[in-house]
């Protein structure tokens, strides 16, 4: 169920999606257009912006206390910043792609396309562990862009308008959001598929975005 139609800006291939402090912030992708930035989530006013360099294709970010982490797609590069100014503060290396990330208060949880996901420390991004992610005894891969909220990962479904929902404990999906429609048909010209998953702290919504889409979809999840 939409709640709020926001404004979105449709330049922004959306990678990262986060909402804290009452500032959106968006990680987006494309060599030579990757940005990092803060924004006002009510007027899609950008209140900060770092480009990353044009050799680096940006992928997902997520806060850590007053850093942001932001991942790349082939590079095998995850970048530090400061949370305030954006500011990078170091690189540290990792293997395979980088597709989503998120925090879930304790550890680092990343995605990579595949049908698994990776913890990793939220210091040293060293990885802790992973888990398979199945829905009724089969893979889901090409997961994406991440969410952890409530215990749980919401994970964009690459390709589909689908989000799951997943036990970071199990690997289980626990439940399957259908967001076909979200954006509608008359919309649809020069965009790209869904991507962008942000919880709203303190309520049981969440915002919802695309590749090059004209709007974030303020919604909350309801059984059909």
């Amino acid at each position: 169920m939409v709640t709020r139609v926001l404004p979105h800006d449709r330049s922004s291939f959306t990678q990262g999606l986060e909402l804290l402090g009452g500032t959106l912030y968006e990680g987006t992708g494309r060599y030579g257009e990757s940005v990092v930035r803060a924004l006002d989530p009510d007027t899609g006013r950008v209140l900060g912006e770092r480009d990353l360099p044009p050799a680096l294709f940006g992928e997902g970010i997520t806060v850590v206390g007053n850093r942001i982490w932001q991942i790349t797609w082939r590079e095998g590069v995850a970048l530090e910043r400061d949370r305030d100014s954006l500011r990078e503060l170091r690189r540290v290396e990792y293997d395979g792609e980088g597709w989503g990330l998120c925090h879930d208060g304790a550890r680092l949880v990343m995605s990579d396309g595949g049908s698994a996901l990776t913890f990793r420390d939220p210091a040293s991004f060293a990885v802790t562990g992973s888990v398979p992610v199945v829905l009724e005894g089969r893979p889901v891969a090409e997961l994406n862009e991440l969410e952890c909220a409530g215990g749980q990962v919401w994970a964009n479904v690459w390709g589909s308008e689908r989000i799951v929902r997943i036990d970071p404990g199990s690997g289980q999906v626990t439940a399957v959001v259908d967001a076909s429609g979200l954006l509608p048909r008359s919309e649809r010209a020069g965009t790209d598929v869904l991507n962008g998953i942000a919880a709203v702290p303190g309520t049981d919504e969440f915002l919802l975005t695309g590749k090059l889409w004209p709007h974030v979809y303020r919604v909350r999840f309801v059984p059909e």
